[in-house]
This record gives C-alpha cells, structure tokens and sequence, in this order.
C-alpha cells in the first residue's frame, strides 16, 4: 500500500512538471521577439537578405536577431543538397553569404550589426538591445 501511494505522488509530480513547462513553452511561444519591430522595419524598407541554411555566417546574422529571425526579409539561395544556387539568387548575381540588398540597390557583404542595418535602412532599434 505505501509503495502505490509513492507511486501515486511521483506520478502526480512529473505530471504538474510537464504540464507546467508545455504552459512555459507554450507562453515563450506567443510573446513577440525583442526585434519583431525592427526585422519587420527592415522589409518594409526594402532591405532583402541572402542567404543559404548551410552558410554559418547566415547563422550567425540571424542568431542576432533571435526569434524575431522568422520576421527577417530572407531570401534562401542554396538548393536542397547544398551543391546549387536557386534562380532568383543567380539573377541577382549573389556571390557570397550573407548578402544584404537595400532600397537605393547598394549591397553589403558578411555580417553586419544591428547598428548596421539601422544605419542603413534607418529602422530604429529598441532601447534595450
């Protein structure tokens, strides 16, 4: 008897933690990035992101820009398997990773900050980053 209301207890426990961290992973979920505004400035005016998912300088520039990354005006160039570039990179004569494009048609090569990207496409980033 002692044993089954241990069982009954541990049972309970492990059932209040899983329903309470998919109640935080559901809530981180749903709450907007620190740079939803900012990426979102970003295509707005113009500005286009090219990049590849194998490319670990692409990795870096959105790891900047966290879970706001999924707002960011991306353009993937790589096929499937990593060997081609798609067309619509060709046609814009792409020649490396990451490759920003902006409004007035001027491009920047590599990394750049997020003081970059504000600078050039004057999107105002929050106080607190």
């Amino acid at each position: 008897m002692r044993r089954s209301g241990r069982n009954i207890v541990t049972l309970i426990i492990v059932i209040s933690i899983v329903i309470f961290g998919g109640f935080l992973l559901y809530f981180n979920s749903v709450q907007p990035g620190k740079l939803d505004i900012f990426a979102q400035c970003l295509k707005d005016k113009g500005a286009v992101f090219y990049g590849a998912f194998w490319c670990p300088h692409c990795q870096n520039q959105k790891a900047l820009f966290g879970k706001s990354a999924k707002l960011l005006p991306y353009v993937e160039c790589s096929t499937a398997d990593g060997k081609f570039q798609l067309p619509a990179c060709q046609e814009k004569k792409v020649q490396g990773y990451p490759t920003w494009e902006f409004f007035d048609g001027s491009r920047q090569s590599g990394e750049l900050t997020l003081d970059q990207l504000s600078e050039k496409t004057t999107c105002s980033l929050p106080v607190n980053t």
